[in-house]
Formats: C-alpha cells, structure tokens, sequence
C-alpha cells in the first residue's frame, strides 16, 4: 500500500458544536469505472456526502498492482485537492466521510480502513455501529487497544479469515471472508469494500442505513445517498436491500446474500427521513424533500394555531416549515439566517460565549419578527440548548409569540445504530414532559409530530422503519457498556505501524 497522510493527530478538544440536532451519521461511496478519473468521481462523491461527517475524510484507490490509501482529518475540501488526485491513478475506488461513533475522532480511526500483508491487500468504509463489539474482539482474543474501532474490528476479522482460507476457485479471498465474518455481527453496516480488483457494497439485514446502486458510463457506482451518484452523472439503478452484497468487478455487477434469511427484516432508520438525508435523496423510492413538507402539512393540521408567520430553522426545519405554512394559510417567511460556513465551534465554557456560539450560527432578521406572532418549525429537539438559545434570540428580537412545532415525535431514546446522541440523561424530552419542556424553551405552545403521521409522511408505510430513538423499541439487542471508546486502550505505550496496519504493545505482536 501507498500511504499518504499529514497530520496524525487529532485535537482532543474539538467538540461539535452545541446543537439540537442528532450528529451525523457518515457516509460510504465507491466506483468502478475503467478509463474514468475515479479519484476525482470520488471526490465529488464524497462532496455531496459531507453533511454525514465531518470529522475525517479518506479513500482508497486501486490501479491493480496497489491500492493507495489517502485519509485525513476535515472535510472533503481540506483532505484532497488537484495535486493530490492527480496522483490517485486507477481504475476503481472507495470513500468515507466520517462521524464516530465507535472508537475516537482521531486520525488512526479515520476511513478507509485499511490491512495488507502476505497476499492480503483491501480497504474497507463503514456507515454505522456495530452493537456486539466488544464481544467479536473477545471472541477473537484481540487485547484492548489492538483495535480502535469497530470498522478496525471488522477489518481484522476479515485479515484473519483472508489470512487462513486463502484465495481459490471458488471466489475471491475477500468475498469468501465476507461470507464468514459478516453473519457474525450485529448492528448497523452499510459498508463498501475494495481490493485490487474489485469493489463490494454490503447493507446489514435491517438495512438500518442506507446504500444505493447506481451506473454510470462504463462502470457502477455504490453510495450512501442518492445526490452522490447525480453529481457524477451516474443515474440510480436501485437501492441495496437489507442482507444484501454486490460485488462489482471486471465481470460486471452480480450479489450474494451472506445472512440466514429469517434476519432480514427491513429497518431503515426513520431519521434518515426526518433529518440525515439531504432533501434530494430518495429513500424507498420516495423523495426525502416532499416528505419533510407532508410532515409539516401533517403537523398543521394535528397542531393549528393562530400566527403572522411560518419560519424553518434552517436548513433541515425549511421543507418542514413550508408544508406547514401551505397547510395552514399562514405566510411563510425567512426568520432565521445560517452562517453556512460554520460546521463547528469552539468550547463554550460560559453562558455568555454559549449565546455566542450560537449566534454563530443562526442570526434573527429583526424586521421580520418584530411584533409578529411566529411558528417555528424544526424537525428535533434533542439536547435542547440550542433551541432555547435561538427562542431566546426571537423574543429578543420582538416576537410578540412563539409557537414551535416539531415534525417528529419526542426524541427520548438513545441510538446506538451510527447517531451520537449521548445518554438518556442528555436528552431533553427523556427527562421532562412536553409541557416541562415548553416551559423550558420559553415558547408559548410546543407540538411535536405523531409518529403514525411521520410515517405516512414518509410515503412508505410498511417498508420497515427503526424508532427506537422515539418508542425505545430497538429490533437489536444492545448491550450496556456499549460507548465510543469501548476497544481503545488506556494504556499510553500502546503503539500503531501505519505501514501494516499491525497494532503492538511495546513491540510484542500481537
């Protein structure tokens, strides 16, 4: 492997920023396309799939003797620039934008992951969170902090297998270890792989994120959204179905199913709708923009109220906002202005900074709000605190009264599936009730979206939907001391050869 990288480490002490919102998910891509500038598709792929991680960026490309790894912290745009795809010459390539949620936002965790020794060479991109991973490491034997994540884990898996079954006729060494490995985890994966040769896209059996197929000229396309293959010009061919993997090679496009049929049960995550994927996604076959304005068409008729002016907290409350003003006959206007140039920021260790921080972000339009009674629409409140700072900011401003509608139903539960929510402690709506929790934000009235109507607003009643976040039904068991750092060691000796991508412990192998 040819490995390039910067900066290898990580500041500890950057926190996303104090937001309602649920954090990221990340995002997977990859395409197969001789005499196509994949680098550069890959790229652009992983541009359009910025909104699910903005953590580190990475991607693997092959030309068929090697494959060079190129991954780094930031976004897309600082990662990669010309010089550095001008020299990521191949044939195929994978990509990753990522937001942890197992194993800690450093540059070692950072995606594609990668193992290549003896006849073992492959690269592996994940979106999601795996729910038995500290047992698969102690199935294994692997001491903590051997592997720092469960993409590692998977990655390590997967050597290991390669390692003892060697390639045959059969198939390739990579697929056959698939057919091994991935029946043995639980938990949410939407993963592309590659080798030299080829590339696989796999969706565990909930297909609890998503994962596309699309074509374009003289090749296929994997991503985790539908905007990724448009701005390429690749055209969408269909959706990955739960259990399903697609192996994409010189042969052409061809799957297998490597899970016992009676696991599959379809359970995208319902979030995706309401808030991780961008508005010109499709989902189910249904699009995500025209399902964000049903749920607010839906949330105007459960909670009219009397009000000058409909406003979205931008930008995922806008399509919300819209649908519910068209509903409801009340004018639709711009309230809220977004500084689109800040992801994240700083520590905010007093209130005074905390209000700045998120005037950072979001800044009323005076002349707009001053003596008007004002429905604001979002799609969640989970923490709170920005919420109630921005209530803050429109009173300050002159809204005469604030009513706040929500276009999904209380977010109570944890995910443990590929959001960072934090504990039930951290979560508003877990803790108080909807009145404590108008109290709390300083609005007027406060309604939160049913669940049956979100659903239906999705357009896809009975394709199979998790909420547990909503209901705390989760279709997989989790266990109890599943956190972000559950592999990573303690110890400071422990050590990492970026070359091999072998952990050791003061030089003992491992």
């Amino acid at each position: 492997m040819n490995a390039m990288a910067g900066n290898s480490s990580a500041d500890e002490n950057t926190k996303i920023g104090e937001d309602d919102s649920p954090r990221e998910a990340c995002g997977v891509f990859g395409v197969y396309a001789p005499g196509q500038p994949v680098a550069h598709l890959t790229y652009l792929g992983l541009y359009a799939l910025q909104h699910r991680g903005q953590e580190s960026a990475g991607m693997a490309v092959s030309n068929g003797d090697s494959l060079t790894v190129v991954k780094e912290m930031g976004l897309v745009s600082n990662v990669f620039n010309e010089q550095t795809l001008a020299t990521l010459d191949g044939y195929l390539a994978i990509g990753q934008t990522r937001y942890s949620t197992t194993g800690s936002s450093t540059w070692r965790n950072a995606q594609p992951v990668y193992r290549g020794f003896n006849h073992v060479e492959f690269a592996l991109g994940h979106n999601g969170n795996l729910v038995n991973t500290e047992e698969l490491a102690a199935q294994s034997g692997m001491l903590p902090g051997t592997v720092a994540s469960d993409s590692d884990l998977v990655a390590e898996l997967l050597a290991n297998e390669m390692l003892s079954s060697p390639e045959d006729e059969q198939g390739s060494g990579l697929e056959n270890a698939l057919c091994e490995v991935l029946p043995r985890l639980k938990g949410a994966f939407s993963f592309v792989l590659s080798d030299r040769d080829q590339i696989i896209g796999v969706r565990d059996p909930n297909g609890l994120r998503p994962l596309c197929l699309g074509r374009i000229d003289n090749g296929w396309v994997l991503a985790s959204e539908t905007p990724a293959l448009d701005v390429i010009g690749a055209h969408m061919v269909r959706e990955i179905s739960p259990g399903e993997a697609v192996v994409i090679n010189n042969d052409g496009c061809r799957s297998f199913w490597p899970f016992d049929a009676d696991l599959i049960d379809p359970k995208l995550c319902l979030f995706e709708f309401v808030y991780f994927a961008r508005p010109d996604a499709f989902l189910y076959g249904q699009s995500v923009h025209h399902a964000r304005v049903r749920m607010g068409e839906f949330l105007s008729k459960q909670a009219p109220v009397e009000a000058d002016l409909v406003m979205g907290v931008p930008e995922s409350g806008i399509p919300a906002a819209e649908g519910y003003a068209r509903e409801s006959c009340i004018p639709y206007g711009q309230g809220l202005v977004k500084n689109r140039y800040i992801g994240r920021t700083f520590i905010a260790p007093t209130q005074s900074m905390r209000a700045a921080a998120v005037r950072m972000k979001l800044n009323p339009l005076r002349d707009t709000i001053d003596g008007q009674r004002i429905v604001v629409v979002d799609d969640s409140i989970v923490r709170g605190t920005t919420t109630r700072a921005m209530i803050h900011m429109l009173r300050e401003a002159g809204a005469k009264e604030v009513h706040m509608r929500i276009s999904s139903p209380p977010y109570r539960w944890p995910c443990f599936y590929g959001m960072d929510t934090g504990s039930r402690s951290e979560l508003l709506a877990a803790n108080l009730t909807v009145d404590e929790i108008r109290e709390y934000l300083n609005v007027d009235t406060l309604s939160y979206l049913d669940l049956n109507r979100l659903i239906e607003a999705t357009g896809a009643v009975g394709a199979g939907f998790c909420s547990a976040c909503l209901t705390g039904e989760y279709p997989l068991d989790v266990p109890v001391n599943l956190t972000k750092q559950l592999l990573e060691s303690q110890n400071s000796t422990d050590s990492f050869d970026n070359n091999t991508h072998l952990f050791s412990k003061k030089g003992e192998g491992v």
